[in-house]
């Protein structure tokens, strides 16, 4: 018989508070992404000028992203993420309204949309650290697996919502609210922050392991730790990898749907259900895929599934039709799933310093949501969206090639996976 503690009974309704904070995230980044095409319309946007509005999201992540490590350490996740929650739920709001208005509009709340998500991001993956050790197993891509299910819904909220003429306005504007609420409820059950012993550390090296001497943590220390987390190799290494991961990720999610209109010759629905389609493929990879990590570990299912993603985006791209441009879009979704959150677990590999490395490692990432809209953009006023997506396969061998950065550290809970 077991028997059920406080302490079990607080991680069960953190565990369920993180799950939720994933799966609103999801929602609000699909329910955006799934508009986007009549955004363009309104906005009378051609691809080029269409990725740079989209770069605006991205330019806020990335600013967010760059403070995230503090803002965290300063407020806790518990706080940052509800407070984040509630400033992306009138950003999404003031896109609702916005592009009837101008271009402008759209840029300064997609602006503020992206500093949002960025710190809720950070926030939110350190917090599922805190949970996975906790409950002593891995759950860090399921948890990524909520992320995708909030994308699906999302789109599929989308697709009717397209597929019923509701206005952008209003399903955009109901969505904010219903995140904003959600999101600022659920994450009062989020525990603290420092649940262990303080991460030890040398005076001499702030990045040292092992040490057993007491050191009272202030502002300038956490300064110093932050900034030196940026010279570890293995940490950029891994932010690269991610961030090769996350282009594909974005690619999919900006412009599956405006290709599929553009160059495919499919309706707004069936675009927009493309879209989904993706989704759905990711949000299967990350639900299913923590077996297969456990049985032949990181290294060999990351790059099995790169080859995955590549074989979707040929089919994607060189597809004579609609119904195969369907199967690499589930291709493509699949072999994506499981490179972004497994680049979070090795982040978060030494407790001691998972904070700063996952703040590191997303920034980076998110760098990807920076130079992604507007690359392929550009490319596609020269070769159409769907031949842009090429450089998509570029960043997807140079992840083969990184794969051996997201190796467990000698002595982590995953080490024995990848030996």
């Amino acid at each position: 018989m077991t028997t059920t503690t406080p302490a079990t009974t607080e991680v069960r309704a953190a565990t369920r508070a993180v799950y939720l904070a994933f799966i609103f995230a999801g929602v609000a980044a699909a329910s955006w992404a799934s508009r986007i095409p009549q955004v363009r319309d309104e906005l009378g946007l051609s691809p080029s000028r269409l990725g740079l509005v989209l770069l605006a999201l991205a330019a806020g992540s990335i600013v967010s992203l760059l403070l995230a490590g503090q803002i965290v350490s300063h407020f806790g996740s518990r706080r940052t993420v509800g407070a984040m929650g509630a400033v992306l739920g009138v950003a999404m709001f003031g896109v609702s309204f916005g592009y009837l208005h101008g271009v402008w509009a759209v840029v300064a709340s997609l602006f503020v949309f992206g500093f949002a998500n960025g710190a809720w991001d950070v926030g939110m993956n350190v917090q599922g650290a805190i949970v996975e050790r906790r409950l002593g197993k891995a759950i860090m891509p399921r948890f990524h697996a909520g992320f995708s299910v909030g994308t699906v819904a999302g789109a599929l909220v989308g697709v009717a919502a397209v597929a019923l003429d509701i206005s952008v306005t209003l399903h955009l504007a109901v969505t904010a609210i219903v995140i904003a609420v959600v999101v600022v409820l659920s994450v009062r059950a989020f525990g603290p922050d420092d649940d262990g012993p303080a991460p030890a550390v040398t005076p001499s090296d702030p990045t040292m392991v092992g040490s057993t001497a007491p050191v009272t943590v202030t502002t300038e220390s956490r300064l110093s730790r932050a900034l030196a987390t940026w010279r570890e190799p293995r940490t950029i290494l891994v932010g690269v990898f991610v961030l090769a991961f996350a282009f594909t990720e974005g690619a999919g999610i900006d412009w599956i749907s405006v290709s599929m209109i553009d160059s495919h010759g499919a309706s707004a629905a069936v675009g927009t259900l493309a879209f989904a389609l993706f989704l759905a493929a990711m949000t299967a990879g990350r639900w299913f895929g923590p077996p297969l990590l456990d049985r032949y570990g990181r290294v060999p299912v990351v790059r099995v599934l790169a080859v995955i993603s590549l074989l979707g985006l040929a089919l994607y791209i060189l597809g004579p039709n609609t119904p195969v441009a369907f199967v690499g879009a589930l291709f493509w979704g699949l072999g994506a799933s499981l490179g972004f959150p497994v680049g979070m677990s090795a982040a978060a590999d030494d407790p001691a310093h998972a904070a700063a490395r996952v703040s590191v490692v997303a920034s980076i990432g998110y760098c990807a949501f920076l130079g992604g809209p507007p690359l392929i953009g550009f490319l596609g006023d020269h070769v159409t969206v769907k031949n842009a997506l090429v450089a998509v396969a570029v960043l997807l061998i140079v992840s083969i090639t990184l794969a051996g950065a997201v190796k467990p550290l000698p002595g982590s809970a995953d080490d024995k996976n990848d030996h």
